[in-house]
């Protein structure tokens, strides 16, 4: 087991390490990670206690739910030589993303009593798309997958008439990764009761204190009344979370798809205790948030990766029954790789760091550089004070004023089907037509999820 439980940890580091190689800029959520990071811990507690924002633009931003995530990257910059760039706070990620991909392998080999299981399940997790994306990110999606992986661990220990401590301190860590990742232990705490009745009820309690301190983050935030904050732009996705959360898990490729939903469909129908526990983690969940979606949209599928992990254990079932087990493996892997780098090879997700760059090339002194929103505002004036210092002087970001010139520039995000149509000009669009001034030069920065506009304003 040894040898062969080598193998997953280190695919995800050549493919998470490929992606962090790329330094592509970072994107809204990742240069909000920039901006917490430096702060101390003390100010950052008080940012939770307070629900006030550190950002003046984002004062009913603060950084209450991520607040844990904050203080590990923050302990990391002060341990590691490394800085708060594209590099120093996704290294953390890939860390947490290889070690969790470790424990993970370790803990379906204990739950399936089989190391060929636990690696084709660590191999299955490590090559996908999903996580590879997010092994590559400086979010903290990776440490909830490390927390939820040890939880799994523990829970196989547990079954096998060991403690609850790892269990309990596991749970209560993926609760401050991520509070969706609660919905992990709950799911493990059914397949215990499932497999042990009653004898899961000590389990089912230490779940319980263990959702404690997350949830104690939650209550915090809500009696700030920014419980909502930051959350206004999730979609309705209705009772699809299924069919959407497998199409991210896939990477949107068609064949990948189709072999592993055959792996899944073969899994479900294995026996043993690493079906049920395997069962509830991908399935539980789920059910869980789309019963959700009939109050609020709440879905993101990033914020069920630790969730949908169970379908690689699934997938793994399915596979080792099959008559050739390295053809099999192969069929998902080969398509899994080639979904995650072609996805990854499309460039950042958000160039803020391009559209800053541009505008830094035909910029001149005492023309007003304007961030079209408090969205757009975040990444401009972060690369403007990293990148392009000489810009700072010009920066106009929300609510500011902007200043009396004959050229401005702005930088905003683009939404499709908007540019040309007055019925939907914003107010700074009438604002600077109504000073004289056109568009008179407009690029596209474009992304793999989004669309920078560059405008130059001019009489």
């Amino acid at each position: 087991m040894r040898g062969r439980g080598a193998l997953p940890p280190l695919v995800l580091a050549v493919l998470g390490g490929w992606l962090v190689a790329r330094r592509y800029g970072f994107w809204y959520d990742e240069l909000f990670t920039a901006e917490m990071a430096p702060l101390s811990l003390r100010r950052l507690a008080e940012a939770v206690v307070t629900g006030e924002g550190t950002i003046p633009y984002l004062a009913d931003a603060p950084p209450s739910y991520n607040a844990p995530y904050y203080a590990v990257v923050h302990l990391w910059l002060l341990v590691t030589p490394f800085g708060a760039d594209e590099t120093g706070l996704r290294l953390l990620s890939l860390v947490a993303g290889v070690a969790a991909v470790a424990v993970f392998t370790r803990a379906v080999t204990r739950l399936s009593g089989s190391s060929t299981t636990g690696v084709v399940a660590g191999l299955v997790l490590a090559a996908n798309p999903l996580v590879v994306a997010y092994a590559g990110e400086a979010r903290g999606y990776m440490l909830a997958l490390l927390a939820t992986s040890a939880c799994a661990l523990g829970l196989a220990r547990w079954l096998e008439g060991g403690s609850l401590w790892l269990y309990g301190a596991a749970a209560a860590a993926a609760g401050l990764a991520h509070w969706f990742a609660l919905l992990v232990p709950a799911a493990f705490a059914v397949a215990a009761l499932v497999l042990r009745g009653r004898r899961a009820v000590p389990l089912v309690g230490v779940t319980a204190l263990a959702a404690l301190p997350a949830l104690g983050l939650v209550g915090m935030a809500v009696a700030n009344g920014v419980g909502a904050s930051g959350a206004e732009w999730i979609r309705d996705a209705g009772l699809a979370v299924p069919a959407k959360l497998l199409r991210s898990w896939t990477g949107g490729h068609l064949v990948l798809l189709a072999v592993t939903v055959a792996a899944v469909v073969a899994g479900a129908f294995s026996a043993g205790r690493a079906r049920v526990v395997a069962g509830c983690w991908a399935v539980l969940p789920v059910v869980a948030v789309t019963a959700a979606q009939v109050i609020r949209p709440v879905y993101v599928d990033r914020y069920l990766l630790p969730a949908a992990a169970g379908l690689a254990v699934l997938a793994a079932l399915g596979l080792v029954r099959a008559r050739w087990v390295p053809l099999a493996v192969a069929a998902v892997l080969v398509p899994s790789v080639v979904a995650a780098v072609s996805n990854l090879a499309e460039g950042p997700r958000e160039d803020v760091r391009g559209a800053v760059a541009l505008v830094a090339a035909g910029h001149h002194p005492g023309q007003p550089v304007v961030a079209a929103a408090r969205w757009d505002a975040l990444g401009v004036d972060h690369y403007a004070r990293r990148h392009h210092p000489r810009l700072v002087g010009d920066l106009v970001l929300p609510p500011a004023a902007v200043p009396a010139a004959e050229t401005v520039w702005v930088v905003r995000r683009a939404t499709g089907g908007v540019k040309g149509d007055p019925a939907r000009l914003s107010d700074l669009d009438r604002e600077l037509a109504g000073r004289g001034l056109r568009v008179a030069d407009e690029r596209e920065v474009p992304g793999r999820r989004s669309v920078v506009l560059v405008q130059r304003w001019a009489r």
